[in-house]
Protein backbone atom coordinates (compact mmCIF):
# COMPACT_ATOMS: atom_id res chain seq x y z
CA UNK A 1 0.00 0.00 0.00
CA UNK A 2 1.22 3.38 -0.95
CA UNK A 3 1.84 5.75 1.70
CA UNK A 4 -0.02 8.94 1.76
CA UNK A 5 1.81 11.70 -0.15
CA UNK A 6 1.03 15.04 1.83
CA UNK A 7 2.24 18.42 0.04
CA UNK A 8 2.34 21.79 2.59
CA UNK A 9 2.69 24.94 0.11
CA UNK A 10 4.68 27.56 1.97
CA UNK A 11 7.94 26.78 4.25
CA UNK A 12 6.71 29.54 6.91
CA UNK A 13 5.91 29.20 10.50
CA UNK A 14 2.59 27.71 9.90
CA UNK A 15 3.99 25.22 6.90
CA UNK A 16 6.96 23.98 9.13
CA UNK A 17 4.58 23.27 12.48
CA UNK A 18 1.77 21.89 9.71
CA UNK A 19 4.44 19.47 8.20
CA UNK A 20 6.06 18.60 11.52
CA UNK A 21 2.87 17.18 13.25
CA UNK A 22 1.71 15.47 10.17
CA UNK A 23 4.62 13.49 10.55
CA UNK A 24 4.86 12.97 14.19
CA UNK A 25 0.78 12.01 13.92
CA UNK A 26 0.75 9.89 10.50
CA UNK A 27 4.28 8.22 10.51
CA UNK A 28 3.79 6.40 7.46
CA UNK A 29 2.96 9.38 5.29
CA UNK A 30 5.64 11.36 3.07
CA UNK A 31 5.39 15.22 3.60
CA UNK A 32 6.74 17.62 1.08
CA UNK A 33 7.38 21.49 1.58
CA UNK A 34 7.73 23.47 -1.44
CA UNK A 35 8.89 26.94 -0.48
CA UNK A 36 8.24 29.81 -3.29
CA UNK A 37 11.59 31.58 -2.46
CA UNK A 38 15.08 30.06 -2.19
CA UNK A 39 15.17 29.75 1.43
CA UNK A 40 12.63 28.90 4.28
CA UNK A 41 11.37 30.81 7.41
CA UNK A 42 11.35 33.98 6.48
CA UNK A 43 9.27 36.03 8.38
CA UNK A 44 10.97 33.65 11.50
CA UNK A 45 14.22 35.19 10.46
CA UNK A 46 13.78 38.88 10.48
CA UNK A 47 10.97 38.74 12.72
CA UNK A 48 11.30 40.80 16.20
CA UNK A 49 14.27 42.21 15.21
CA UNK A 50 16.02 39.08 14.74
CA UNK A 51 15.14 37.41 18.04
CA UNK A 52 11.57 35.93 16.98
CA UNK A 53 8.76 36.70 19.07
CA UNK A 54 7.63 33.11 19.20
CA UNK A 55 4.21 33.75 21.16
CA UNK A 56 2.89 36.01 24.31
CA UNK A 57 2.71 35.02 27.61
CA UNK A 58 -0.94 34.77 28.27
CA UNK A 59 -1.38 31.35 28.83
CA UNK A 60 -5.65 32.24 29.49
CA UNK A 61 -7.49 31.37 25.78
CA UNK A 62 -10.03 34.14 26.88
CA UNK A 63 -8.05 36.47 27.19
CA UNK A 64 -5.71 35.53 24.00
CA UNK A 65 -8.56 35.55 21.69
CA UNK A 66 -9.06 39.35 22.53
CA UNK A 67 -5.90 40.49 20.88
CA UNK A 68 -7.13 39.35 17.47
CA UNK A 69 -9.02 42.00 15.68
CA UNK A 70 -10.01 39.42 13.29
CA UNK A 71 -10.47 35.58 14.09
CA UNK A 72 -11.39 35.56 17.26
CA UNK A 73 -14.30 33.55 17.71
CA UNK A 74 -12.67 30.80 15.06
CA UNK A 75 -9.25 31.00 17.20
CA UNK A 76 -10.94 30.40 20.39
CA UNK A 77 -11.99 26.47 19.78
CA UNK A 78 -8.71 25.68 18.01
CA UNK A 79 -6.57 27.23 21.06
CA UNK A 80 -8.14 24.59 22.98
CA UNK A 81 -6.24 21.82 21.10
CA UNK A 82 -2.90 23.99 20.86
CA UNK A 83 -2.55 27.22 22.93
CA UNK A 84 0.47 29.22 23.98
CA UNK A 85 1.41 26.91 26.67
CA UNK A 86 1.80 24.04 24.63
CA UNK A 87 4.16 26.39 22.28
CA UNK A 88 6.31 26.76 25.23
CA UNK A 89 6.68 23.28 26.01
CA UNK A 90 6.89 22.34 22.55
CA UNK A 91 10.03 24.11 21.63
CA UNK A 92 11.63 22.97 25.41
CA UNK A 93 11.01 19.51 24.52
CA UNK A 94 13.25 20.22 21.46
CA UNK A 95 15.67 21.99 23.38
CA UNK A 96 14.84 25.52 23.14
CA UNK A 97 13.81 27.57 26.07
CA UNK A 98 11.90 30.59 25.71
CA UNK A 99 11.77 34.21 28.09
CA UNK A 100 9.51 36.44 29.18
CA UNK A 101 10.18 40.21 28.69
CA UNK A 102 8.52 42.66 30.55
CA UNK A 103 5.65 42.86 28.03
CA UNK A 104 4.35 39.51 27.84
CA UNK A 105 6.40 38.91 24.72
CA UNK A 106 8.49 35.67 24.42
CA UNK A 107 11.79 34.93 22.54
CA UNK A 108 14.03 32.42 22.91
CA UNK A 109 16.62 32.97 25.32
CA UNK A 110 19.47 32.86 23.13
CA UNK A 111 18.21 35.86 21.67
CA UNK A 112 18.43 35.09 18.08
CA UNK A 113 15.66 33.98 15.71
CA UNK A 114 17.77 31.51 14.11
CA UNK A 115 17.54 29.46 17.58
CA UNK A 116 13.77 28.65 16.73
CA UNK A 117 14.84 28.33 12.53
CA UNK A 118 17.63 25.57 13.61
CA UNK A 119 15.09 23.79 15.96
CA UNK A 120 12.28 24.02 12.87
CA UNK A 121 14.85 22.31 10.75
CA UNK A 122 16.53 20.17 13.11
CA UNK A 123 13.43 18.41 13.99
CA UNK A 124 11.82 18.27 10.33
CA UNK A 125 14.97 16.92 8.77
CA UNK A 126 14.75 14.21 11.35
CA UNK A 127 11.63 12.97 10.86
CA UNK A 128 12.66 12.90 7.04
CA UNK A 129 10.48 15.63 5.83
CA UNK A 130 11.23 17.00 1.77
CA UNK A 131 12.33 20.40 1.61
CA UNK A 132 12.09 21.88 -1.91
CA UNK A 133 12.93 25.61 -1.75
CA UNK A 134 12.47 28.43 -5.37
CA UNK A 135 9.29 26.11 -5.93
CA UNK A 136 6.38 28.30 -6.74
CA UNK A 137 2.88 27.00 -7.22
CA UNK A 138 1.02 28.08 -10.64
CA UNK A 139 -1.98 26.35 -9.74
CA UNK A 140 -3.80 23.51 -7.53
CA UNK A 141 -6.34 21.34 -9.19
CA UNK A 142 -8.26 18.61 -8.20
CA UNK A 143 -6.68 14.91 -9.39
CA UNK A 144 -8.36 12.06 -9.51
CA UNK A 145 -8.72 11.02 -5.83
CA UNK A 146 -6.18 13.93 -5.25
CA UNK A 147 -4.57 17.08 -5.86
CA UNK A 148 -2.08 17.68 -9.11
CA UNK A 149 0.01 21.08 -8.25
CA UNK A 150 1.49 22.53 -11.42
CA UNK A 151 5.10 24.44 -10.10
CA UNK A 152 6.13 27.86 -11.73
CA UNK A 153 8.86 26.22 -13.47
CA UNK A 154 6.47 23.44 -15.35
CA UNK A 155 6.81 20.59 -13.17
CA UNK A 156 3.62 18.67 -12.19
CA UNK A 157 3.62 17.17 -9.00
CA UNK A 158 1.11 14.84 -7.18
CA UNK A 159 -0.56 14.88 -4.23
CA UNK A 160 -2.91 12.92 -1.51
CA UNK A 161 -3.51 16.13 0.85
CA UNK A 162 -2.87 19.41 0.53
CA UNK A 163 -2.10 22.23 2.80
CA UNK A 164 -1.85 25.89 1.64
CA UNK A 165 0.68 27.84 4.60
CA UNK A 166 1.48 30.54 2.16
CA UNK A 167 1.17 33.50 4.64
CA UNK A 168 -0.46 36.64 3.49
CA UNK A 169 -0.17 38.80 0.66
CA UNK A 170 -1.58 42.52 0.91
CA UNK A 171 -3.35 42.18 -3.26
CA UNK A 172 -5.78 40.45 -4.40
CA UNK A 173 -4.07 38.41 -7.37
CA UNK A 174 -1.57 36.60 -5.21
CA UNK A 175 -3.77 34.12 -4.44
CA UNK A 176 -5.49 33.53 -7.82
CA UNK A 177 -4.09 30.37 -8.01
CA UNK A 178 -6.18 28.75 -4.82
CA UNK A 179 -9.40 26.34 -5.69
CA UNK A 180 -12.74 28.15 -5.08
CA UNK A 181 -14.49 27.92 -2.04
CA UNK A 182 -17.23 28.20 -0.18
CA UNK A 183 -17.16 31.35 0.83
CA UNK A 184 -14.94 34.09 -1.48
CA UNK A 185 -11.59 35.24 -0.75
CA UNK A 186 -12.09 38.40 1.69
CA UNK A 187 -10.39 41.10 -0.07
CA UNK A 188 -6.65 41.13 1.79
CA UNK A 189 -5.22 44.72 2.95
CA UNK A 190 -2.55 45.66 4.93
CA UNK A 191 -2.16 45.39 9.08
CA UNK A 192 0.36 46.53 11.15
CA UNK A 193 1.95 50.01 9.89
CA UNK A 194 3.02 53.03 10.36
CA UNK A 195 2.36 56.42 10.13
CA UNK A 196 3.16 58.66 7.22
CA UNK A 197 2.67 62.05 8.13
CA UNK A 198 5.30 64.21 6.41
CA UNK A 199 4.03 67.80 7.32
CA UNK A 200 3.98 66.87 11.45
CA UNK A 201 6.43 69.19 12.91
CA UNK A 202 7.38 66.47 15.47
CA UNK A 203 9.82 65.03 12.37
CA UNK A 204 13.31 66.62 13.92
CA UNK A 205 12.45 64.42 17.03
CA UNK A 206 12.69 60.90 15.42
CA UNK A 207 13.64 58.50 18.05
CA UNK A 208 11.87 59.92 21.04
CA UNK A 209 10.03 57.24 22.59
CA UNK A 210 6.45 58.63 25.08
CA UNK A 211 5.99 55.37 27.22
CA UNK A 212 2.31 55.99 27.27
CA UNK A 213 0.22 57.83 24.67
CA UNK A 214 -3.74 57.55 23.59
CA UNK A 215 -4.01 57.74 19.66
CA UNK A 216 -7.23 58.11 17.71
CA UNK A 217 -8.46 58.00 14.24
CA UNK A 218 -10.89 60.81 14.00
CA UNK A 219 -14.22 60.18 12.80
CA UNK A 220 -14.07 57.18 13.96
CA UNK A 221 -14.25 55.38 17.35
CA UNK A 222 -10.77 53.86 16.85
CA UNK A 223 -8.39 54.08 19.57
CA UNK A 224 -5.44 52.58 21.32
CA UNK A 225 -3.18 53.29 24.35
CA UNK A 226 0.25 52.61 24.49
CA UNK A 227 4.32 53.31 24.09
CA UNK A 228 4.53 55.57 21.28
CA UNK A 229 7.55 56.47 18.96
CA UNK A 230 8.12 58.98 16.98
CA UNK A 231 9.94 58.13 13.54
CA UNK A 232 11.37 60.55 11.03
CA UNK A 233 8.36 59.84 8.53
CA UNK A 234 5.36 60.15 11.44
CA UNK A 235 4.97 57.74 14.10
CA UNK A 236 5.47 54.07 15.25
CA UNK A 237 5.46 51.91 18.35
CA UNK A 238 2.55 49.51 19.65
CA UNK A 239 -0.08 51.83 20.29
CA UNK A 240 0.37 53.09 16.55
CA UNK A 241 0.61 49.54 15.73
CA UNK A 242 -2.07 48.31 17.48
CA UNK A 243 -4.44 50.62 15.84
CA UNK A 244 -3.54 49.87 12.63
CA UNK A 245 -4.30 46.47 13.25
CA UNK A 246 -7.77 47.35 14.69
CA UNK A 247 -8.50 50.29 12.18
CA UNK A 248 -7.14 48.48 8.92
CA UNK A 249 -9.95 47.86 7.08
CA UNK A 250 -11.43 51.72 8.03
CA UNK A 251 -7.90 52.78 6.92
CA UNK A 252 -8.04 51.44 3.50
CA UNK A 253 -10.96 52.36 2.90
CA UNK A 254 -9.87 56.42 3.17
CA UNK A 255 -6.41 55.42 1.34
CA UNK A 256 -4.79 55.80 4.73
CA UNK A 257 -5.74 60.05 4.38
CA UNK A 258 -7.04 60.54 7.73
CA UNK A 259 -7.06 62.72 11.08
CA UNK A 260 -4.96 61.25 14.17
CA UNK A 261 -5.09 62.68 17.22
CA UNK A 262 -2.69 62.21 20.01
CA UNK A 263 -3.11 62.75 24.03
CA UNK A 264 0.40 62.90 25.42
CA UNK A 265 -1.27 62.85 29.30
CA UNK A 266 -4.01 59.43 28.57
CA UNK A 267 -4.01 59.28 32.44
CA UNK A 268 -5.48 62.62 32.80
CA UNK A 269 -9.19 63.74 31.39
CA UNK A 270 -8.42 67.26 30.10
CA UNK A 271 -10.42 68.94 32.94
CA UNK A 272 -7.78 66.81 35.30
CA UNK A 273 -4.92 68.10 33.16
CA UNK A 274 -5.70 71.51 33.30
CA UNK A 275 -5.96 71.52 37.05
CA UNK A 276 -2.74 69.92 37.09
CA UNK A 277 -1.31 72.66 34.99
CA UNK A 278 -2.96 75.41 36.57
CA UNK A 279 -1.73 74.06 40.42
CA UNK A 280 1.90 73.74 38.82
CA UNK A 281 1.92 76.92 37.37
CA UNK A 282 1.04 78.56 40.62
CA UNK A 283 3.99 76.78 42.43
CA UNK A 284 6.27 77.13 39.49
CA UNK A 285 5.71 80.90 38.42
CA UNK A 286 9.16 82.01 38.35
CA UNK A 287 10.42 79.28 36.33
CA UNK A 288 10.20 78.90 32.46
CA UNK A 289 7.40 76.89 30.88
CA UNK A 290 10.03 75.08 28.53
CA UNK A 291 12.38 74.20 31.28
CA UNK A 292 9.32 72.75 33.71
CA UNK A 293 7.75 69.73 32.18
CA UNK A 294 5.24 68.34 35.00
CA UNK A 295 4.12 65.13 33.16
CA UNK A 296 7.28 63.26 32.95
CA UNK A 297 7.22 63.91 28.53
CA UNK A 298 10.13 63.67 27.30
CA UNK A 299 12.19 67.22 27.30
CA UNK A 300 12.28 67.62 23.61
CA UNK A 301 8.69 66.89 22.55
CA UNK A 302 8.05 69.03 26.10
CA UNK A 303 9.97 72.04 24.41
CA UNK A 304 8.06 71.20 21.07
CA UNK A 305 4.76 71.23 22.48
CA UNK A 306 5.57 74.57 23.96
CA UNK A 307 6.77 75.87 20.87
CA UNK A 308 4.01 74.93 18.83
CA UNK A 309 1.16 76.63 21.57
CA UNK A 310 3.60 79.58 20.63
CA UNK A 311 5.89 79.87 23.84
CA UNK A 312 8.56 81.72 23.63
CA UNK A 313 11.82 79.84 25.51
CA UNK A 314 11.99 82.66 27.81
CA UNK A 315 8.46 82.52 28.88
CA UNK A 316 8.01 82.03 32.67
CA UNK A 317 4.70 80.30 34.23
CA UNK A 318 3.77 83.75 35.80
CA UNK A 319 3.47 85.88 32.79
CA UNK A 320 1.91 82.69 30.26
CA UNK A 321 -1.32 84.55 28.91
CA UNK A 322 -4.26 82.45 29.13
CA UNK A 323 -4.58 82.07 25.38
CA UNK A 324 -1.10 80.22 25.34
CA UNK A 325 -2.03 78.26 28.24
CA UNK A 326 -5.29 77.10 26.55
CA UNK A 327 -2.98 75.83 23.47
CA UNK A 328 -0.70 74.33 25.48
CA UNK A 329 -3.56 72.46 27.16
CA UNK A 330 -5.04 71.13 23.65
CA UNK A 331 -1.70 70.35 22.29
CA UNK A 332 -1.03 68.21 25.51
CA UNK A 333 -4.62 66.62 24.90
CA UNK A 334 -5.74 67.08 21.74
CA UNK A 335 -2.75 67.06 19.17
CA UNK A 336 -3.79 66.60 15.87
CA UNK A 337 -2.03 65.27 12.69
CA UNK A 338 -2.87 64.93 9.01
CA UNK A 339 -1.82 61.31 8.31
CA UNK A 340 -1.29 60.98 4.36
CA UNK A 341 0.33 57.04 3.97
CA UNK A 342 1.21 54.62 5.64
CA UNK A 343 4.88 52.38 5.94
CA UNK A 344 4.64 48.24 6.56
CA UNK A 345 8.32 46.53 7.03
CA UNK A 346 8.58 42.80 6.56
CA UNK A 347 9.61 42.14 9.96
CA UNK A 348 5.60 43.46 11.24
CA UNK A 349 3.97 43.24 8.12
CA UNK A 350 0.12 41.39 8.50
CA UNK A 351 -2.59 40.99 6.15
CA UNK A 352 -6.23 41.50 7.10
CA UNK A 353 -8.14 39.25 5.14
CA UNK A 354 -7.71 35.87 2.96
CA UNK A 355 -9.66 32.76 3.47
CA UNK A 356 -12.71 32.88 5.14
CA UNK A 357 -12.57 30.99 7.90
CA UNK A 358 -16.53 29.74 7.35
CA UNK A 359 -15.39 28.24 4.38
CA UNK A 360 -13.46 25.86 6.40
CA UNK A 361 -14.39 23.06 8.59
CA UNK A 362 -13.92 24.94 12.56
CA UNK A 363 -12.42 21.90 14.07
CA UNK A 364 -9.84 20.64 10.99
CA UNK A 365 -9.29 24.19 8.92
CA UNK A 366 -10.37 21.17 5.74
CA UNK A 367 -12.10 23.02 3.01
CA UNK A 368 -15.65 22.71 3.23
CA UNK A 369 -15.78 22.41 -1.13
CA UNK A 370 -12.62 20.56 -1.43
CA UNK A 371 -11.85 17.95 1.18
CA UNK A 372 -8.38 16.74 1.09
CA UNK A 373 -7.44 20.77 0.99
CA UNK A 374 -6.23 22.85 4.18
CA UNK A 375 -5.28 26.12 5.17
CA UNK A 376 -3.38 27.40 8.15
CA UNK A 377 -1.91 30.54 9.24
CA UNK A 378 -1.87 33.99 8.21
CA UNK A 379 -3.44 32.75 5.00
CA UNK A 380 -7.03 32.90 6.83
CA UNK A 381 -8.74 35.44 7.98
CA UNK A 382 -7.15 36.09 11.07
CA UNK A 383 -4.53 38.29 12.44
CA UNK A 384 -3.51 39.43 15.73
CA UNK A 385 -1.72 42.86 17.02
CA UNK A 386 2.11 42.94 17.41
CA UNK A 387 3.11 40.90 20.41
CA UNK A 388 3.75 37.26 19.48
CA UNK A 389 -0.02 36.62 18.25
CA UNK A 390 0.45 35.82 14.69
CA UNK A 391 3.04 33.58 15.87
CA UNK A 392 0.82 31.93 17.86
CA UNK A 393 -1.88 31.60 15.22
CA UNK A 394 0.88 29.75 13.09
CA UNK A 395 1.40 27.35 15.61
CA UNK A 396 -1.82 26.60 16.48
CA UNK A 397 -3.78 26.23 13.12
CA UNK A 398 -0.41 24.35 11.56
CA UNK A 399 -1.00 21.69 14.47
CA UNK A 400 -4.53 21.70 14.13
CA UNK A 401 -4.12 20.84 10.25
CA UNK A 402 -1.05 18.06 10.93
CA UNK A 403 -3.29 16.77 13.56
CA UNK A 404 -5.92 16.27 10.85
CA UNK A 405 -4.64 15.92 7.07
CA UNK A 406 -4.13 12.28 7.17
CA UNK A 407 -7.67 11.31 8.72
Amino acid sequence: MMSLAITVIGGGAAGFFGAITALETFPGATVTILEKTRTVLNKVRISGGGRCNVTHACFDNRQLVKHYPRGEKALRPLLNQFDAADTVRWFERNGVRLKTEADGRMFPETNTSETIIDCLLHVAQNLGIQIHTSCGVNSLQIHKSGWQIQLLTGETLYADRVLVATGGYPQRPAYDWFPQQTEDLITPVPSLFTFNVPASYLLPLAGVAVPDAGVYVIGTKQQQRGPLLLTHWGFSGPAVLRLSAWAARDLAAVDYRFTLRINWVPTLSENDLRTALQNFRQQNGRKQVSSQNPFGLPSRLWLALAAESGIQESQRWADLPAKLFNRLTERLTNSQFQVVGKSTFKEEFVTCGGVPLGSLNPQTLESKAQPGLFFAGEVLDVDGITGGFNFQNAWTTGYVVGKHIGL
